[in-house]
């Protein structure tokens, strides 16, 4: 689902005088690989996209979000089930009665025949 991005190692850098001197060159490199990384002294400080990159990571971050708050929803209407079932009326006797068996069965549980 998501696209294989270089690493920010990998890719082709460019300080910062020359993204300011000489802008088509940068341009040129970005339509080229894809990304370039902007130093400043040595230290990546940030990463030219070309747009249609850009535009991938855009739609892939929404199809992700999408779908985690399907997942979300889901986990809601699964808890809202259960709380409902709780919320019921006797359910608190159910459950008081539940406690005083303290894990003791009412009738001894049988094997079958052939055990």
């Amino acid at each position: 689902m998501i696209t294989g991005l270089p690493d920010l190692h990998a890719l082709p850098r460019q300080n910062a005088s020359q993204v300011k001197n000489k802008w088509a060159n940068v341009v040129r490199l970005v339509q080229q690989s894809g990304s370039v990384a902007i130093t400043n002294h040595s230290v990546v400080e940030m990463v030219l996209l070309d747009a249609s990159q850009y535009q991938s990571l855009v739609t892939e971050i929404q199809a992700l979000k999408t779908r985690e708050q399907t997942l979300l929803d889901e986990l809601t209407n699964r808890f809202n089930a259960r709380l409902a079932v709780l919320q019921e009326p006797g359910a608190d006797h159910k459950i008081q009665s539940l406690f005083e068996t303290r894990g003791k069965l009412a009738n001894r549980p049988k094997a079958g025949k052939s055990y």
